[in-house]
């Protein structure tokens, strides 16, 4: 699960399938893309700073 932080406060939380090994950059991306590969209207962006992101794992 990673998610990003909105200007605005709120937070976008994206379920990413990912090998365990997968590297945490990479899980991160993966949700940023699904982000902006919405319709952009209909959400606000994102911040597309790494450290910004919470990334963790279930189990």
């Amino acid at each position: 699960m990673v998610a990003l932080p909105a200007p605005d406060g709120r937070q976008f939380v994206y379920r990413v399938y990912a090998p365990g090994d997968a590297l945490p950059g990479d899980v991160f991306w993966s949700a940023f893309h699904c982000h902006e590969d919405t319709d952009s209207h209909a959400l606000p962006p994102v911040s597309d700073a790494f450290d910004a992101a919470e990334i963790w794992h279930l189990g």
